[in-house]
């Protein structure tokens, strides 16, 4: 019946690796952050929303798009997996060289309906090529090309990411002014999150090759 779901071991590697990406500062974070600190929590969560109703567009594009290509060719969805190991190995070293960006403004007025808000966070979300090339190449990584039930699996773990940038969103959003100054007064802060960020995804590209080259 949850036949959808991963088992308990990929799971845990699943989520720590959506918890390195939530934690590492990027376009979403900062436009929602920007948002919290000069409109209020209601305009934080607009800004959550938007961007999450962006990673659901993502997610169900891509479990689509993925669950077709493992139909058609197990092959060739075996080389995106290879493919998405070597950008996450990418994104560390970038990470590592280049550290994370969150860029959070002066206060702006805060008359922004929650719709133009909301709209904004989507856009902000779907127009980020670093979120598409993202989750095509991430997902395959915790799915296996002879799977029978890949589809379903690729949309639970694209639905379980969304919903747990939902709750750690709403998390954030609470403490936003605290956070903001922590991130942007301490430097080390941020490096230590940057090389958490490359070291775990380093990690996972490294199995999902060792695995592969077998």
């Amino acid at each position: 019946m949850f036949d959808f779901i991963p088992d308990a071991a990929t799971m845990v590697k699943y989520t720590i690796a959506c918890l390195v990406l939530f934690i590492t500062p990027g376009p979403d974070m900062s436009f929602q952050l920007a948002r919290t600190m000069s409109g209020g929590r209601p305009a934080g969560l607009a800004a959550l929303l938007g961007a999450s109703t962006g990673c659901f567009v993502h997610t169900i594009l891509a479990a689509l798009g993925l669950s077709l290509l493992i139909a058609t060719s197990p092959t060739a969805f075996t080389i995106m997996k290879t493919v998405g190991a070597l950008y996450l190995i990418w994104l560390a070293i970038a990470a590592i060289r280049q550290g994370s960006a969150l860029n959070v403004g002066e206060r702006a007025p805060s008359r922004s309906s929650f719709l133009k808000i909301f709209m904004t966070g989507v856009g902000v979300n779907l127009s980020n090529p670093k979120v598409v090339l993202f989750f095509i190449t991430f997902l395959p990584l915790f799915v296996a090309s002879d799977d029978p039930h890949a589809s379903g699996k690729l949309i639970f773990l694209g639905m379980f990411f969304v919903v747990m940038s939902i709750v750690l969103g709403s998390l954030m959003i609470l403490v936003a002014e605290r956070l903001v100054v922590t991130l942007k007064a301490k430097p080390k802060v941020m490096r230590i999150i940057d090389y958490l960020f490359a070291g775990v995804f380093g990690a996972f590209a490294a199995s999902i090759l060792s695995t592969q080259g077998k």
